[in-house]
């Protein structure tokens, strides 16, 4: 069986190194950047999931779903908000992400907010 791949995109670097860890202890294939300009190439590598910081150097991560959203090459692939902005969910309804998580997130919660997205996909 193949691993599924999720993409994190967070400007912080604890953030990042501390999710890739833990995803891949949890079996996961991670792609990862601290770079707003790099996710949509790596959304283009065909993750199962992206878990996509609303605040990024700059750039609204609120845009890039909107943009991935759009692609009809990519429009299928569950995107996931994570912010500590107490309108995140607001924010993820917006731009048609398919869940949230709010900063700081229990780790359980996280591992069942990725199983549910991902699991039922091949």
């Amino acid at each position: 069986m193949t691993k599924k791949k999720i993409l994190v995109a967070d400007d912080d670097p604890a953030i990042v190194d501390v999710l890739q860890i833990l995803l891949e202890d949890q079996g996961y294939e991670v792609l990862s950047t601290l770079n707003a300009e790099g996710i949509e190439a790596l959304v283009q590598k065909k993750p199962d999931m992206v878990l996509l910081d609303i605040w990024m150097s700059g750039v609204n991560g609120k845009d890039i779903c909107i943009r991935i959203k759009a692609n009809e090459n990519t429009k299928h692939i569950p995107v996931v908000m994570f912010s500590a902005n107490r309108d995140t969910k607001e924010i993820a309804m917006e731009c048609g992400a398919d869940g949230f998580i709010t900063k700081p997130f229990e780790i359980n919660e996280l591992i069942e907010l990725i199983q549910k997205f991902t699991d039922n996909k091949s």
